[in-house]
């Protein structure tokens, strides 16, 4: 197997990165599978956010290259911010908060290390790429968790880097009693869990109707819950290529504040398929309805959950606006603090945050958003609307 020329790892915290770092490094300088192939890497240049990172985690922490080095260990000089191996091979330390340090010295590798927090992120990693001249083929490693950033974003996009995601569960033998248990029990499902446990890149639209900010307020305890709804936003085909279809359930409480339970939506399927989740889920939560929009499916709609069940009452629902204009005053309601979330539905918020005047992104369909439009309407801005209300018994 040939070697990684330009290699980028983004992963959760206590995944792992530092450790595979320092693997890295002491595998380059003494010549060892499997990341040399018995060629010795006589200068590499280690690159963190300080100087003090670069000693302290990536060189003497606890998973650092002196560290795990049991045999041979290399020597660090800190006048000279170097760590030495016997074999005559130097590690130099460069901080991101100097740019210009990286100007004359040159390499054969170099090793990154949490690029997402660097001071002069740009500037410090695109003079290191001038410094890696030496050898046959200079090598890099950019280990860090994701933030949206400039680089990061930049080099994720680069075809020239391969990226490897890392999880912190993945981890887990190696980290404390309960760490994971404790950390999912109050992240899980929230913008700073998904970047901090499962690795992902969360950012924002610029033009979104939701920020992430504003979703991350702590879960709503559900008590006693008025009315429940259960809104369908149906595909209008049944192609595997075809829209999802949106399944949001939500609840008001006695103060008039809209919960939204659990987004149910489910890939593309038959008629049949998401009329039976959309009854399973009305009778599961006790609802008191089904909202189902009817402009692509008109009167079938209404004739496939009454194969299901036909004493479900249905509300059909006819969008007579463009998908942005109803999703302003529930936009607006979520600001007003009229309505929260049960728990985190990552899903369902990655739709809200990335819904702009021309859609979701990519020219998706947004199923989710859809159904929850719905549902919130029906609940708090129902009057209205007047939606037809059929049973269809």
């Amino acid at each position: 197997m040939p070697p990684i020329v330009n290699w980028m790892v983004v992963g959760g915290r206590g995944s792992g990165k530092t450790r595979l770092g320092a693997e890295w490094v002491n595998a380059l300088a003494r010549g060892l599978g499997p990341f040399s192939h018995r060629h010795r890497h006589m200068r590499i240049a280690l690159v963190g956010e300080t100087l003090g990172d670069v000693r302290e985690v990536m060189v003497d922490g606890p998973s650092g290259i002196a560290t795990i080095a049991h045999r041979n260990r290399p020597r660090y000089e800190p006048t000279r911010r170097r760590l030495l191996w016997d074999s005559g091979a130097v590690a130099q330390a460069f901080s991101s908060e100097d740019p210009e340090s990286l100007r004359g010295p040159q390499f054969e590798a170099a090793w990154c290390d949490e690029a997402a927090k660097w001071k002069n992120a740009t500037a410090c990693f695109d003079m290191l790429q001038f410094g890696l001249r030496l050898g046959q083929q200079p090598r890099q490693l950019v280990t860090t968790t994701p933030k949206a950033v400039p680089l990061i974003k930049r080099l994720l996009a680069d075809p020239a880097f391969t990226v490897t995601r890392m999880a912190t569960r993945e981890n887990v033998d190696n980290l404390a009693a309960g760490f994971l248990e404790t950390v999912r029990a109050r992240y899980a499902g929230s913008r700073l869990g998904r970047q901090e446990l499962d690795g992902e890149m969360i950012e924002d639209r610029a033009d979104a109707l939701w920020t992430r900010a504003a979703l991350e307020t702590p879960a709503a305890p559900v008590g006693t819950l008025r009315r429940i709804v259960v809104a369908v936003d149906p595909p209008a085909t049944s192609r595997r290529t075809s829209d999802a279809c949106g399944i949001v359930v939500a609840g008001l409480d006695e103060s008039d504040r809209a919960i939204v339970i659990e987004d149910a939506t489910m890939a593309a399927a038959r008629p049949q398929d998401w009329a039976a989740r959309a009854v399973a889920r009305f009778h599961a939560h006790e609802a008191d309805c089904v909202v189902a929009e009817v402009n692509q499916g008109g009167e079938m709609v209404a004739a496939v959950l009454r194969t299901v069940d036909p004493a479900v009452p249905v509300k059909e629902v006819r969008a007579s606006r463009g998908k942005w204009l109803r999703a302003e005053p529930v936009a607006a309601l979520y600001a007003q603090g009229r309505v929260v979330h049960a728990r985190h539905f990552p899903e369902l918020e990655d739709e809200m945050c990335d819904f702009g005047p021309d859609g979701l992104s990519g020219g998706r369909s947004p199923d989710r958003v859809d159904a929850l439009v719905w549902a919130i309407t029906e609940l708090l801005l129902g009057r209205a609307n007047r939606p037809r209300i059929r049973n269809l018994s």
